[in-house]
């Protein structure tokens, strides 16, 4: 709940399902009748809700919602199983909220013993994660305790990024025709020396070159390209003091070194706005969950990308649901064209807000994506709101977003051809123009979200 009393839309509670099984199971909760003792509450702004759910045995398993957990965003229990998180109960119970009082009723008396303490347990963490005063800065013996360790870290990736130069050179020297057969496991060698020199960019992109190796119509040219990206970047890394401050700090993220969030906050300035929440995305790699949460400042007009990560099967703690809107701080990150943010201090609690951004058209989308591009050129992509397209599927070229006034589409990334995601958008629209937010790469465009009125997580 927010300070006006409203509840969520059922979009915006989907669209915090992990997968989309998750998310059909949850559907099917969503009713009356499995639940009992559903209750809400609203103090301030800082909301809950409670309920059982009958289940398979004798027990009907307890779960709790706190609309307003860490970060901004919900945070879930359930007694079940589930390592999914959330879990189809938590998001059945959160369905039937959105119905209203009749459904789920919210008053002021406190919730069961159950869930309070757990709330509790959740407030007490919270507390504990708040920036403390510091009782005295740190000593000198602290600073060049630090110092060392950075330089020992800089030498360790100049290291392996010389290395890496010795790689490409004899790959280049062999033939890149050579290369298309070569096994995975060399490169999956040569990305685990990158991970002990401490630099799990180099890491990625050296996976991402094994991977273009072994399959793909144009796999030469696209083994060529890649080639050119990581060698640039170890360039880039081995001549620090010949870039200009910006693209220095752009190749320190891009070869793994990312500053601490506390010390970002604590050292950069604030950029205070109502953050509309665009999109929530994960992805799974099997080691970790990575969650992107993609914001849009209603005064600024800057796009903004919080990331946060879950390890053992379990989701990232920050959950913030598309369509809601955040006063809060953001520190963003140094780079040559800043993007990722920290999320800072927060002003009111998240409230509904349907309406989108201004958009753009096709060529717009392009040009920003050029203009990132210039700044940063190991971007797969760059985020965009397009207004007046139409999804189109052409079983010649795939899926397209036809622009109503220029005549220009902007084609689909390939890899959604199969996401159910692009049909909701087809059938949303009905044949008629939308406006669409994604992500704009070299590969086309992958949509995110559209508005209907309410956002929709494609």
């Amino acid at each position: 709940m927010n300070p006006q009393g409203e509840r969520w839309t059922a979009e915006q509670v989907l669209a915090l399902a992990p997968d989309v099984a998750s998310r059909k199971a949850g559907a099917e909760l969503g009713v009356p009748g499995p639940w009992s003792a559903a209750g809400a509450r609203s103090e301030g702004g800082a909301g809950a809700v409670w309920g059982e759910c009958a289940g398979s045995g004798s027990k009907p398993y307890r779960t709790v919602v706190d609309l307003s957990g860490p970060g901004g965003g919900p945070g879930f229990h359930c007694s079940c199983p589930s390592r999914k998180f959330p879990c189809k109960h938590a998001l059945g119970l959160l369905l039937l909220w959105t119905e209203g009082e009749d459904a789920v009723r919210a008053s002021d008396a406190a919730p069961p013993g159950w869930a309070g303490e757990w709330l509790e347990r959740r407030q007490r963490a919270e507390r504990a994660t708040e920036p403390q005063p510091a009782a005295a800065g740190p000593t000198a013996a602290d600073t060049e305790a630090a110092r060392r360790r950075s330089e020992r870290r800089a030498q360790r990736i100049a290291a392996g990024a010389t290395e890496l130069e010795q790689r490409l050179t004899d790959l280049l020297r062999g033939g890149l025709a050579a290369a298309e057969g070569d096994a995975y496991g060399p490169w999956e060698e040569t990305a685990a020396r990158m991970v002990d020199a401490q630099a799990p960019g180099l890491a990625a992109r050296v996976r991402e070159l094994a991977s273009v190796t072994g399959s793909g119509a144009e796999r030469a040219a696209r083994l060529l390209e890649e080639c050119a990206l990581l060698h640039t970047l170890n360039q880039g890394y081995l001549h620090l003091d010949r870039l200009p401050e910006a693209l220095a700090a752009t190749v320190r993220t891009r070869v793994g070194i990312t500053s601490d969030a506390a010390t970002l906050l604590a050292s950069a300035a604030p950029v205070r706005d109502l953050w509309l929440v665009l999109a929530q995305q994960d992805s799974d790699d099997g080691r970790l969950i990575t969650r992107k949460i993609w914001l849009h400042g209603r005064n600024t007009g800057r796009t903004a990308l919080l990331l946060s990560y879950g390890a053992g099967g379990r989701a990232p703690e920050l959950s913030l649901p598309t369509g809601l809107a955040l006063d809060a701080d953001l520190a963003y990150y140094p780079a040559a064209r800043p993007l990722r943010a920290a999320l800072g201090a927060r002003h009111a609690a998240p409230a509904p807000s349907p309406a989108p951004p201004a958009g753009g058209d096709v060529a717009a989308a392009l040009r920003a994506y050029g203009e990132a591009l210039r700044d940063d050129p190991w971007l797969e992509s760059w985020p965009a709101v397009v207004s007046a397209v139409t999804p189109v599927p052409d079983p010649e070229h795939g899926w397209q977003l036809a622009d109503a006034y220029s005549g220009s589409a902007l084609p689909v990334d390939p890899r959604c051809g199969d996401r159910t995601g692009l049909w909701r958008l087809a059938a949303i629209s009905g044949g008629s123009p939308v406006t669409v937010f994604g992500e704009c790469g070299h590969r086309g465009f992958t949509p995110l979200t559209t508005w209907a009125p309410e956002p929709v997580a494609l």
